[in-house]
């Protein structure tokens, strides 16, 4: 498997989970597909394209990537807010005493998957492991796997950002700190490069805001992007960032799961200085939640819009 440039790529996928928790379908795998990055369209008649069976039989936060080996993977929250509801201690309980481990799946060609696989990643006193995404380290020739993780450590009072590294996904390092905010927590954070420059996106929980970091490699040190323009908005997290296809143009997505109303589009056309503006004209067919968007092929487009009996 040879693996794809950029040139290649004319369409997306997003791989994202929906709605509010109001049934256990909506933490799941869901696709949608666009080939302008701009409106989209979800597949397989709005249902999800893989089901967890492990764990607590649910997934959230879904981490989709082209690997090296020209396989792709998909990392996953393994947690069900549905399954909770009705105890009104669930948020707390769930980073206290929830999953240490991530669900994982891998393919060949984008519809054929393999079954969810329990990866344990956390800290064996973590109470949990969220949000978990991936980078390819060429220093090191290995995938930095990161996720938020409340420890003992504290008595479960901070979320910091952990990461472990990995040739195949199935055998990771020991955990170690990736982000340590002292006594601030963050949580849902993104990893995008640039001309030999790493960007960051996290969510900082005390400001309930995201904000924007660089580096020339992953283990630092990071500096703040001082000319962001996005760090003073609030009630967002979930960022998700990619490269609009033949254009020097970036699209940042941010939940805005204050209001319940799913993810808002933000472009820039210099991703070093981080000067993002409201996109226009966007169009989600639904309330796509936390997820991320990978270029793709013609071919892998047209494969997915046949395996899933689309009509676009």
């Amino acid at each position: 498997m040879s693996i794809k440039t950029e040139k290649e790529m004319s369409a997306y996928l997003f791989a994202h989970f929906v709605g509010e928790e109001e049934n256990p379908d909506c933490e799941q795998i869901y696709f949608s597909v666009s080939t302008d990055g701009i409106v989209w369209k979800t597949l397989n008649g709005g249902k999800p394209v893989l089901t967890s069976e492990v764990g607590e039989k649910g997934v959230r936060d879904p981490y989709v990537l082209r690997g090296e080996n020209g396989k792709f993977y998909i990392v996953a929250t393994d947690l069900s807010i549905h399954h909770r509801h009705g105890d009104k201690d669930m948020w707390d309980k769930c980073q206290r005493s929830g999953s240490k481990n991530i669900v994982v799946w891998e393919s060949d060609n984008l519809v054929d998957w393999s079954e969810a696989r329990l990866t344990a990643v956390a800290k064996d006193n973590a109470g949990c492991a969220w949000a978990p995404e991936a980078v390819y380290d060429f220093e090191k020739e290995a995938y930095m796997v990161f996720w938020a993780s409340k420890t003992a450590d504290d008595d479960y009072k901070v979320q910091r950002m952990y990461r472990s590294y990995t040739k195949d996904f199935k055998v990771f390092s020991n955990p170690e700190i990736f982000i340590d905010g002292g006594s601030i927590s963050n949580i849902d954070t993104t990893v995008t490069s640039y001309d030999g420059i790493y960007y960051r996106f996290t969510k900082n929980e005390s400001k309930s805001s995201v904000n924007m970091m660089k580096s020339a490699s992953l283990d630092g040190p990071w500096t703040d992007v001082h000319t962001y323009t996005l760090g003073d908005m609030t009630g967002y997290e979930g960022p998700t960032v990619y490269k609009m296809n033949g254009e020097k143009k970036w699209c940042l997505l941010l939940d805005y799961y204050s209001k319940g109303q799913g993810y808002k589009p933000f472009f820039t056309d210099d991703i070093t200085k981080g000067t993002f503006t409201p996109a226009k004209d966007f169009d989600f067919d639904a309330k796509y939640r936390h997820g991320t968007v990978m270029p793709i092929t013609k071919a892998e487009y047209t494969r997915l819009v046949d395996k899933y009996n689309s009509e676009i």
